[in-house]
């Protein structure tokens, strides 16, 4: 969702989810399962490619936690996500009828899409708000300055500063979609 003219890596971000939504539950519920984590390494490279486009706030966010946190950049990611999803929904929302066809959903809109996280991370085990993973509230303002100052953050959909990701923080904290 990445803003900007950019089909091969849109391309592959979609091919690479789609090889996700199928291996890695599989690779997570048997790691020995050696076709699964091929796909994942596959999709893994694919969304490195994607990257070309651009990050956006959940990595913009996810940064400054993990430095002050010293939390996993990954499951960060995992449990941000929604809360930027829903924080950019007016401008992501048309590209989710695609998403949601590439991922064979039965309801292809944002909703759709944004179900389709909520129940995708709970398969794995992820937890739905950053308090899970040992991360306060009490020091928001300083990570939305960080994160407004993060170059990641210029390839949001929409703009972000300190002011607009403060409250996408406290929300992901406090687990409140």
């Amino acid at each position: 969702c990445a803003p900007g003219y950019h089909p091969m890596s849109d391309g592959i971000a979609l091919e690479g989810m789609r090889l996700i939504d199928r291996a890695l539950p599989q690779a997570y519920a048997d790691g020995k399962d050696i076709e699964a984590r091929a796909d994942m390494l596959t999709a893994a490279s694919m969304g490195a490619t994607a990257f070309q486009k651009g990050l956006g706030a959940v990595h913009a966010l996810a940064h400054p936690v993990g430095a002050v946190y010293d939390t996993h950049h990954g499951l960060t990611n995992a449990i941000l996500l929604p809360y930027v999803m829903k924080f950019n929904e007016d401008v992501i929302k048309d590209r989710m009828d695609l998403l949601g066809r590439v991922l064979n959903l039965s309801r292809c809109d944002f909703t759709g899409v944004m179900d389709w996280t909520l129940r995708f991370r709970a398969r794995l085990g992820i937890p739905h708000d950053l308090a899970a993973i040992g991360v306060p509230a009490d020091d928001a303002a300083r990570i939305a300055e960080m994160a407004a100052r993060d170059p990641s953050g210029g390839t949001n959909p929409k703009p972000v500063d300190a002011a607009s990701l403060l409250p996408v923080f406290e929300a992901a904290v406090a687990g409140e979609l």
